[in-house]
């Protein structure tokens, strides 16, 4: 199966802990596309204190990434976002229009400029005012796109702590490696039963390097044998193309 669309990678070299050098970026871009995504997206962390990364500083290592690769036929699709850590730092940036939402597809006009950003939190607890925090990203016209959620320790022993949060607007988006156990056994069952109970909007790999592509395709296994085909392909093509539209019906 081809056409997946990866809304969460770090194939752009030497900026956080992804891909070091061009060389590592080729090999996780086409590694992904043999995997069958068509289109990837790099979200690079911004996360202050640990990857202390501007919006701009992102734009200036994808480009040089890019320039740096001869991306052909057997590359997929690629575009910049960032995986934003909910801190007061960086929600002010989000909000602030100093951030990288995923780029919509479509003109503004025609989804009203409605866009999605990529979040993701501490795994030991959700931040202060998170409710209140989506509702002005919404207000704002940003959707947030909650990361990995199977990692966070408050939804492992009672995933409906997510329901306040996907009532105000966000949605979430599966590490597909976590169904490979590559997170752990309780990060697996976590995923496992936000999957059965359809919490997920879209699956993306979380690739760092090629050492993490085969957890991502024995992922990939393991949520058409879980979800069924129509559901996987969802989270893997239609779901991540509504977010990137900034369609995204809750």
């Amino acid at each position: 199966m081809r056409g997946y669309i990866d809304l969460h990678s770090h194939w752009v070299a030497a900026i956080d802990d992804g891909a070091r050098t061009p060389a590592d970026s080729v090999a996780l871009l086409k590694g992904l596309f043999e995997a069958g995504f068509s289109t990837v997206v790099a979200t690079p962390h911004m996360r202050p204190g640990m990857f202390n990364n501007s919006a701009q500083a992102l734009r200036n290592a994808f480009d040089s990434t890019c320039s740096a690769v001869s991306l052909d036929k057997h590359f997929p699709e690629v575009h910049l976002a960032s995986e934003h850590f909910f801190d007061d730092i960086v929600f002010e940036r989000i909000i602030g229009d100093l951030a990288l939402p995923y780029p919509s597809r479509i003109p503004p006009e025609q989804n009203k400029g409605r866009r999605c950003a990529l979040v993701e939190f501490p795994t030991s607890r959700f931040p202060a005012r998170i409710e209140h925090r989506i509702f002005d990203m919404m207000r704002r016209k940003i959707r947030p796109v909650i990361a990995h959620p199977e990692r966070y320790e408050p939804v492992w022993d009672d995933p409906s702590v997510l329901d306040p949060l996907l009532d105000a607007g966000a949605v979430l988006q599966l590490d597909i490696a976590a169904l490979s156990g590559r997170y752990g056994r309780t990060a697996r069952r976590t995923a496992e039963a936000l999957l059965t109970q359809g919490y997920y909007h879209a699956a993306s790999s979380d690739a760092h390097s090629l050492k993490d592509l085969d957890a991502v395709r024995e992922g990939l296994r393991a949520l058409y044998t879980i979800a069924g085909r129509e559901e996987a392909e969802f989270l893997l093509i239609e779901g991540p193309r509504r977010i990137l539209d900034g369609e995204v019906q809750t």
